[in-house]
């Protein structure tokens, strides 16, 4: 029996490794990612970074400015311009961003567009400084004393939790992880539906099923569609994560494989649970055209979970409803494995949902098993769900 499955197993792997829509689904997703983590690194290092000019007066609270816009979370590039009418007209032709000119405590800024918000309030602070110190210099104190004095004061701070500074790049992964599991999870499980309705078609099914049991080509063709799937989904790791590294879009090697190793678990957890409902699914209709009608429900469901997943793991990964729908089998396989690589998920909930999701995996097993020997050898029109249970 084991044989028959490895056979079965092997003739689906054998096809699909080697057919033209793996190679192309698997470049196109490849080159999605690549252009996606190219223009984020790109992004990244345009986003934040400013071209200032400088004139006269203003070129002496440079590199206070600078100082200014760090603490504000942006990147000056500053420069000295000879004139003012140089430098609108290097604002006006694109090469710099911002002209700053005329005294210390009273800046003139020109800006081609909108003024950049955490810009205005790193000038708006220098300007603040300069008449401050101006007004100390009247009343006879040193500016250098007295900020000596404001930059020693701090208030006491009790922080009660750690902060975790890879919190950004977590709930990142967990949502391009979430992403990939559900693309995975539906072109896979959809294959195994329109496999069964293709064997079903063209009556191969029936020579098949002259030497095997209907469990065995289940099974076989459950595992071999379930091994190309993951095929896929190690290759795009294989060429997502070194470039993620490279990209500088990912900072923490260690959260890039842990993400990786809970997708592949969830992958694993539920393209068993989907896939044997798609077979099951498929195996009430005899064309391909009828197909979408069974086969719907159990998208909205994937659906419902990716959703859930994108709305409820970026707004509050710990909170009541990304909790209970990531411990739900029907959403576990995409909604705990993001809440897994944001850091949100202790371990007795892994342990939970991974235990419901084994329990639902029995039980749909044993359904569509049944569905499926009552009705793969159904031709005609679309055999009813009772009828194929009973």
């Amino acid at each position: 029996m084991t044989r028959t499955v490895w056979l079965i197993t092997r003739r689906e792997l054998r096809t699909r490794l080697r057919s033209r829509a793996f190679a192309v689904g698997t470049v196109v997703l490849i080159v999605v990612l690549v252009a996606f983590l190219l223009v984020q690194g790109y992004v990244g290092q345009r986003v934040g970074h400013i071209k200032v000019g400088l004139t006269g007066q203003a070129t002496g609270v440079q590199q206070v400015l600078q100082q200014e816009g760090a603490q504000l979370g942006i990147t000056l590039d500053t420069s000295t311009v000879p004139s003012v009418a140089a430098g609108t007209g290097a604002v006006q032709a694109g090469t710099l961003d911002v002209l700053v000119s005329g005294p210390p405590a009273a800046l003139r800024v020109i800006a081609r567009g909108s003024l950049d918000d955490r810009l205005r309030a790193a000038l708006d602070s220098v300007v603040r400084q300069q008449v401050v110190y101006a007004a100390l210099a009247e009343a006879g104190l040193r500016p250098a004393d007295v900020q000596a004095e404001v930059d020693a004061a701090h208030a006491q701070v009790t922080q009660l939790t750690t902060t975790d500074p890879s919190h950004g790049q977590r709930l990142a992964i967990g949502l391009v992880v979430a992403f990939l599991l559900y693309l995975s999870l539906m072109i896979f499980g959809n294959l195994v539906a329109t496999g069964v309705v293709e064997e079903k078609s063209s009556r191969v099914v029936e020579m098949l099923l002259a030497t095997v049991r209907p469990w065995q080509l289940l099974v076989g063709k459950i595992i071999g569609l379930g091994a190309v799937g993951l095929s896929q989904l190690l290759i795009i790791a294989a060429v997502g994560i070194p470039l993620s590294l490279a990209t500088g879009a990912l900072t923490v090697p260690s959260v890039a494989f842990g993400a990786l190793g809970a997708a592949v678990l969830w992958y694993l957890i539920g393209f068993l649970l989907y896939a044997t409902l798609f077979a099951a699914a498929g195996s009430l209709v005899s064309r391909q055209e009828d197909l979408p009608v069974v086969t719907t429900p159990l998208m909205l469901v994937t659906v419902i979970a990716l959703v859930a997943e994108i709305d409820l793991i970026g707004q509050d990964p710990t909170g009541i409803a990304a909790t209970v729908l990531s411990v739900l089998p029907p959403f576990s396989p995409v909604v705990m494995p993001g809440r897994m690589a944001a850091g949100a998920a202790p371990g007795w909930q892994v342990l939970l949902a991974v235990l419901l999701a084994a329990a639902a995996i029995a039980a749909v097993t044993w359904l569509a098993g049944r569905i499926y020997r009552n009705s793969i050898l159904h031709t005609g029109g679309r055999i009813r769900l009772r009828d194929a249970f009973r």
